[in-house]
């Protein structure tokens, strides 16, 4: 993979602060038992300075602008209405804010809509991780009769007949021309730079005590102790990638759909980002959890019984005030983004 700096100047001004700042309290003493130490967890969550690009679709400024070009662009559907924005929306966290998303002629689809952000460092897309990576990913959609409803040969024809995307598939793409490839490539070019910014959680890992309240330091240490929540939500992004039966009623499979040889893949979804998760409701798959209090009390119960549910999913028994202080605690993992500039499309 290649990377690319990331431009968000404060992310590694938090990693030089942080190794010039001692460890700090968590707002509680830590307990006996196998809690990792401030110093650790520091290592842990700490941001990444690049994003990875995969070295047959290096990234250039060119290959960004195309990409959010036709990002914005509801040419790419069917009815010439609906963009890949419409469902990923970015004042709305990249999601749509809706149980489950809308597709063609604006029928219900049977999962909520995921984020796209931080997703230059996931693997195997969709719930049920059926794209092996972001150019597949991009594909998906566009041509599914259920969401945008359209052909690839079609969506080919209508881009390549404007001379101002010509221009800029040239740009990007120097002698390859408008192809299913270079638009799937293009669009996985700008998703890949789609990166949440740097939260209150993040300046208190580099040592900015006042950054997020008692209540949600003593929250980081659920979410690392009896919480059980790192278990599945590790690293910077909040996810381990992964593919697990949580215990949530529902008749959907998931990747057992994809793997049916893998007991312990019936039901299973992949565990989605925690990042600017404030801004993400509805929860789950289905949306079927509206507010974080009932994700922590979901979890706190230790969902349905079935032999596929992941072993990590058992009851925690939390008390009121631990439950409490976890949703402090993801509370600020959510940053102040900038709205991206919308492109101005091409037109004939």
């Amino acid at each position: 993979m290649v990377q690319r700096k990331i431009l968000i100047k404060s992310a590694v001004m938090l990693v030089a602060t942080a190794l010039l700042i001692p460890a700090v309290s968590w707002g509680q003493q830590a307990p006996a038992t196998a809690t990792p130490s401030l110093s650790t967890l520091k290592a842990k969550y700490k941001r990444p300075s690049d994003i990875p690009f995969p070295k047959n679709n290096a990234y250039t400024p060119a290959r960004e602008l195309l990409g959010r070009t036709l990002f914005f662009d509801p040419r790419l559907s069917g009815s010439n209405f609906m963009s890949c924005a419409t469902c990923h929306n970015p004042s709305l966290g990249w999601s749509d804010g809706l149980q489950r998303g809308l597709g063609h002629e604006m029928k219900q689809l049977g999962r909520r809509t995921p984020t796209i952000l931080n997703l230059a460092w996931a693997e195997l897309l969709f719930w049920d991780g059926r794209a092996a990576n972001l150019e597949e990913q991009a594909a998906g959609p566009m041509q599914s009769p259920a969401e945008m409803n359209g052909t690839m040969n079609e969506i080919v024809d209508k881009i390549q007949r404007l001379p101002g995307y010509r221009k800029m598939f040239d740009a990007a793409y120097p002698g390859e021309g408008v192809t299913p490839a270079t638009i799937t490539k293009a669009i996985a070019t700008f998703e890949r730079t789609v990166v949440s910014s740097v939260a209150p959680f993040d300046y208190w890992i580099a040592g900015h005590e006042d950054a997020i309240s008692e209540s949600a330091k003593r929250g980081f240490a659920v979410f690392n102790g009896k919480g059980n929540c790192a278990v599945c939500h590790a690293g910077w992004t909040f996810t381990d990638g992964g593919f697990h039966d949580v215990g949530l009623p529902s008749t959907d499979i998931g990747r057992g759909k994809l793997t049916p040889a893998v007991a312990t893949m019936k039901h299973a979804f992949k565990t989605p980002t925690l990042r600017n998760i404030e801004q993400r409701a509805p929860y789950m798959h289905d949306g079927s959890v509206t507010t974080l209090q009932q994700v922590v009390n979901f979890y706190d119960e230790g969902g349905a019984v079935r032999p596929s549910k992941s072993k990590n999913i058992k009851p925690l028994t939390l008390s009121a005030a631990d439950k409490a202080d976890l949703v402090a605690f993801l509370q600020t993992l959510t940053s102040s983004d900038p709205l991206p500039a919308i492109p101005v499309l091409p037109r004939q």
